[in-house]
Parts: structure tokens; C-alpha cells; sequence
């Protein structure tokens, strides 16, 4: 469970880094209340996560949930480059949120 709540927290960081786009420097108020929303979601949930597991693991796995579903996002809706490098990049953070999830 305590995974499960991780990964979640993860999503909801993805979901204020893209929200801070649509906010134009917080000066759009909806979409500012939304990624407020998510912030303090994510780092609710992130706080829960950490009672049980250990706070290195934690926080790394977060970031990068956060980093990976940021990049994917940016390329999908923004039109961001998909480069051969940029793609490994990823599939580099994904393997150490993996190593980490499997040394947990």
C-alpha cells in the first residue's frame, strides 16, 4: 500500500509541474488553484509514504515519477523534443526508480 500511495504522490507532482504551465505565472486562477491543489496533495501523500519507507528511497522515487511524467507530458502536449538522448535520459530514471523500488 505504502508503494501504491508513493506512486500517487508521484502523479500528483506530475500534475503541478505541468499545472505550473497553465498557470502563466499564477496570474490564471483556476489553473493556479489546481496546482496548488496538487502540491499540497503530493506532498501529503509523499509525507505518508515516508512513515514506512526510507526517506532516500522515497523522496528519489517521487522525483523521479515526477521527472519521467513531466518529460512525457512536455513532449505530448507541448510539443517538446523526443530526442534518441532525451528518451534514454528517461529510461535511465526509470531503471533507478526500478533498482530502487527492487533494494526498497
Amino acid at each position: 500500500m505504502t508503494w501504491f500511495v508513493l506512486v500517487i504522490a508521484g502523479l500528483f507532482e506530475v500534475g503541478w509541474a505541468i499545472g505550473l504551465k497553465y498557470t502563466q505565472g499564477f496570474t490564471r486562477f483556476w489553473p493556479t488553484a489546481g496546482t496548488i491543489a496538487a502540491m499540497v496533495v503530493s506532498i501529503g501523500l509523499l509525507g505518508l509514504a515516508m512513515r514506512t519507507l526510507p526517506v532516500g528511497t522515497a523522496y528519489a522515487v517521487w522525483t523521479g515519477i515526477g521527472a519521467v511524467g513531466t518529460v512525457v507530458l512536455g513532449i505530448v502536449l507541448f510539443g517538446e523534443p523526443a530526442t534518441v538522448a532525451r528518451l534514454a535520459c528517461v529510461g535511465l530514471i526509470l531503471a533507478g526508480i526500478v533498482g530502487l523500488k527492487l533494494t526498497a
